[in-house]
């Protein structure tokens, strides 16, 4: 992005003024017109919410758990992980507002959860949501005895968020024909210069691995069925979500710069 542009974001949106008889006034709608109070739209960038969203929840649970985060949980998880009945699923960033869902439609599968996150607070929330075993990777005195300790068996799913030196501790302890899901690496995001780091083509090919990256909107055309999906199990209790809202337009950078460095449970939230 350049100095000027408006700063890229999703939002839920309500129609204060429409010229469009498919549009009407007080109707919301999920847009895509970054950090703006208001913006004109000509329908077409707008997602109607699910139309059996009832009025006791949360719209904007529509940006978090039964938005592009949960969508992203629900299709990287099932697409490529294909946990079975029994597996033992990793997840790191493990609290964020992906995470926290990958964790929870695991355990629906029948899987075991083991979930990595940053701080004490955020390790007593994964357990109160039902993963197995978490840890807070900053405390810990070696990763690699940490993720041990949690699957002394080793892993058949890993849900990558991280990267970096996160990934070069997991990948010698996936079992045999396991499977990894890159979601994200928030650790390299920043990196000027590449790091140098273990070389991970001898691993991938002697426990016969599948790694694959992926973005959620390769799966846009099942959304619909994904947001369905997640709606029922929230509203079931199945699936539980937490925000992390910030009140005030003029605090969007706060919010989101405290979003990068992990200070947020959940999905984080701008309430204007």
């Amino acid at each position: 992005m350049k100095e000027g542009d408006v700063m890229i974001g999703y939002q839920v949106a309500r129609i204060i003024e429409s010229k469009n008889s498919a549009f009407t006034v007080g109707e919301y709608y999920v847009g895509n017109s970054g950090w703006t109070t208001h913006f004109i739209s000509n329908g077409k960038d707008l997602r109607p919410l699910p139309s059996e969203w009832p009025g006791s929840l949360p719209r904007s649970l529509a940006l978090g758990t039964v938005g592009l985060p949960g969508l992203t949980a629900y299709f990287g998880l099932l697409e490529i992980c294909n946990p079975k009945e029994g597996d033992v699923v990793l997840v790191n960033s493990a609290a964020g507002a992906v995470g926290s869902v990958v964790g929870q439609i695991a355990k629906l599968k029948g899987c075991k959860v083991v979930g990595s996150a940053g701080s004490d607070d955020k390790i007593q929330y994964l357990k109160e949501i039902g993963f197995d075993e978490a840890f807070n990777y900053k405390t810990v005195s070696s990763l690699e005895e940490a993720l041990k300790k949690a699957s002394p068996e080793g892993y058949d799913c890993y849900f990558e968020n991280v990267g970096g030196k996160f990934s070069d501790a997991v990948l010698p302890q996936m079992k045999d024909f396991g499977r990894i899901a890159v979601c994200g690496v928030i650790s390299m995001y920043n990196d000027a210069v590449p790091p140098s780091g273990p070389y991970i083509q001898p691993t991938i090919l002697f426990k016969q691995l599948r790694m694959e990256g992926f973005l959620v909107l390769r799966w846009s055309d099942k959304f619909q069925e994904g947001q369905k999906q997640l709606l029922q199990w929230v509203l079931e209790g199945k699936v539980k979500y937490h925000e992390h809202i910030t009140k005030g337009f003029k605090n969007m950078p706060a919010g989101f710069i405290g979003m990068l460095r992990g200070e947020n449970t959940g999905k984080a939230i701008i309430q204007v």
